[in-house]
């Protein structure tokens, strides 16, 4: 693989007490979700944010963890894929996009009102720090140019 974009600074050696911040929060905010629709969040969510580095990780473990291809080919266009995704897995997917685009600078309260209605009170606050989580993980991995196609699951 050739790459135009060398990488600019390995975040994990410079800032240890960091990474193992980042990676407590992401232990802490997955506990209690499912597996699945975990990675079908971090996938979009890299999608917005164009993480080459987590969408090649998240598309990887997504596939072992037994998810099909078509779910994770349609992702970017999970509005119109209907019949692919659940209601539950639809309105975490639209929670995802606000919080990540931040449109206007909130998110709507029909959005968060959708996700409230299939999420109980804790799951759902989980689901808010998963979706910060991914998005501050695609932030680090833009940032520092991390190249996509080292990761195995």
């Amino acid at each position: 693989m050739t790459t135009t974009t060398p990488h600019r600074i390995d975040f994990h050696a410079l800032v240890p007490n960091v990474w193992q911040a980042m990676l407590g929060l992401e232990r802490a905010s997955r506990e209690g979700l499912d597996h699945s629709l975990l990675e079908l969040v971090k996938i979009r969510a890299s999608q917005l944010n164009r993480c080459a580095f987590c969408l090649d990780m998240h598309t990887k473990d997504a596939r072992k963890a037994g998810e099909s291809e078509e779910r994770i080919f349609l992702l970017s266009a999970w509005e119109e894929a209907d019949g692919y995704y659940t209601e539950k897995e639809r309105a975490a997917l639209a929670l995802t996009e606000a919080v990540t685009v931040l449109t206007d600078g909130f998110v709507p309260d029909e959005v968060y009102e959708r996700a409230a209605q299939h999420f109980p009170d804790e799951e759902l606050a989980r689901l808010l720090a998963a979706i910060v989580t991914i998005n501050a993980w695609n932030r680090i991995a833009v940032t520092t140019r991390k190249q996509p196609g080292t990761y195995q699951p």
